[in-house]
């Protein structure tokens, strides 16, 4: 993998993260989401880029910012998982008139949940992007003859 491929590739997974924030965003919204975001780390879009390349990533990056990157995403995913059992459970209790009026008081104690759950995925994220931010640096700063 060229040091271009790699940095592209970084750059769409940060990307890939943030539009599954706007995802979350929606939910909360009580919006229908048509792709919900995979719950394992290695389903989603950068999971599955990043460990199928975890051997290069790891020559690259180095085994601690590799497991760094790893350890924050794996979390982030977890965190996630609470986001998308509230979603699915809303899904399947249906929104017709009757399920709204049974439902009022646990629609907005998982409304306050979600708000909570945003925020908590709101800082992993942002330390996410730190931990990318720093391995695009040290992939820039890298000679070429790495990356061949």
């Amino acid at each position: 993998m060229t040091r271009k491929e790699m940095l592209d590739a970084m750059a769409v997974a940060r990307e890939t993260h943030k539009r599954q924030m706007d995802k979350i965003k929606h939910i909360i919204k009580g919006e229908l989401v048509e792709e919900p975001t995979a719950l394992g780390k290695m389903e989603c879009e950068c999971g599955q880029w990043f460990y199928s390349n975890k051997d290069e990533m790891t020559k690259i990056l180095g085994h601690q910012m590799f497991e760094r990157l790893d350890k924050v995403h794996e979390k982030w995913h977890q965190d996630y998982s609470r986001v998308y059992e509230i979603y699915q459970a809303k899904q399947q209790r249906g929104s017709g008139i009757f399920a709204k009026v049974i439902n009022k008081g646990k629609d907005n104690l998982e409304h306050d949940k979600l708000k909570l759950y945003y925020k908590e995925l709101s800082e992993l994220t942002d330390e996410l992007m730190r931990e990318a931010d720093a391995a695009m640096r040290r992939i820039t700063a890298l000679p070429e003859s790495k990356f061949l």
